[in-house]
This record gives structure tokens, C-alpha cells and sequence, in this order.
């Protein structure tokens, strides 16, 4: 049981950090020209959007003053999404 905690633990721990990556970048606007961040932008982009989109798609058009707080929101989720499922197990 440990282990299967451990592991639903280190999936949503590497959710947030792709997360917190995708905000990143959002604010870094690295080259898209460089094949290198094209290929690790685009994963970032693959894994976070199902889970970012339908969070945008609930909020009003814009976000808070022009700022998409959709990560926060995700973040926020996924930390009591993991913590209900751990709780299942244990």
C-alpha cells in the first residue's frame, strides 16, 4: 500500500511541476525557433492542457484583471485529488 501512495504521490508531484513549467515558459517566451524547446514545449503543452483546459473553459473570458489563473486553480485541485485517493489507499 505504501508504494502505491508513494507512486499516486510522485504522478501528482510531477503534474504540478509541469504546471508550474508551463507558467514558466509562459512568462520566459523561449525561442519556439530551437527544435530542443519546441519538442520539451510541446510536451509540457500536451500533459498540461487536459487538465488547464477545461478549468479555462469555466472561467469568464480573460481570467482575473487579464490574469489566467487557471494554474492556481489546477494546483489547488490536484493537491485534494491527491490527497483523497491516498486516503483511499492507506
Amino acid at each position: 500500500m505504501f508504494i502505491l501512495a508513494r507512486t499516486i504521490s510522485a504522478i501528482f508531484e510531477i503534474l504540478n511541476l509541469l504546471i508550474i513549467a508551463r507558467v514558466i515558459i509562459s512568462w520566459v517566451r523561449p525561442n519556439p525557433g530551437d527544435m530542443r524547446w519546441r519538442k520539451i514545449i510541446k510536451f509540457i503543452y500536451d500533459v498540461t492542457e487536459p487538465i488547464l483546459g477545461p478549468i479555462r473553459e469555466l472561467l469568464p473570458r480573460g481570467g482575473i484583471l487579464g490574469i489566467d489563473i487557471s494554474p492556481l486553480i489546477a494546483l489547488f485541485a490536484l493537491s485534494i485529488i491527491r490527497n483523497f485517493l491516498i486516503n483511499i489507499v492507506i
